[in-house]
């Protein structure tokens, strides 16, 4: 399973590159079509307010990704990354994704993550691999 992931600090680049996964970055600058399955990793950066109404423009190339001929269709999941002092923006790029097109928000970690993190990503893929299914469940 690829990993598609988007990285503006290099603290989710750091974290893929931990992976024995085959993946491939989100830049600003590319059009990239998946024509397989794959996970989405998105840190977060919002607009901070009393609600989070939306991600700030720093994450339009994320959305720009999932919308390029369809990719969403592939993704069978998203795994969000972030940083829990910032509590409601927390992750809540990945929720802003999972619940515009309705794929699974499937973990979650900290900064580059631990080896736990690791593990479980590696394992989730695994899994989905061999034809675990998962269902949506609105994260907003």
């Amino acid at each position: 399973m690829k990993l598609a992931y988007f990285s503006v600090t290099g603290q989710t680049r750091r974290f893929v590159s931990k992976t024995n996964l085959p993946n491939v970055e989100i830049s600003p600058d590319d059009d990239i079509e998946m024509n397989e399955p794959f996970l989405l990793i998105t840190p977060s950066y919002a607009e901070e307010s009393p609600t989070v109404s939306k991600s700030i423009d720093v994450m339009d190339p994320v959305f720009d990704f999932m919308a390029y001929n369809d990719n969403y269709k592939h993704c069978l999941g998203i795994i969000g990354t972030g940083n829990r002092n910032f509590a409601g923006i927390y992750i809540f790029t990945a929720k802003e994704l999972s619940a515009k097109y309705q794929i699974p928000l499937l973990y979650d970690f900290e900064f580059n993550g631990t080896p736990a993190d690791v593990a479980a990503v590696e394992k989730l893929t695994t899994q989905l691999d061999k034809g675990a299914k998962v269902t949506f469940k609105n994260p907003l």
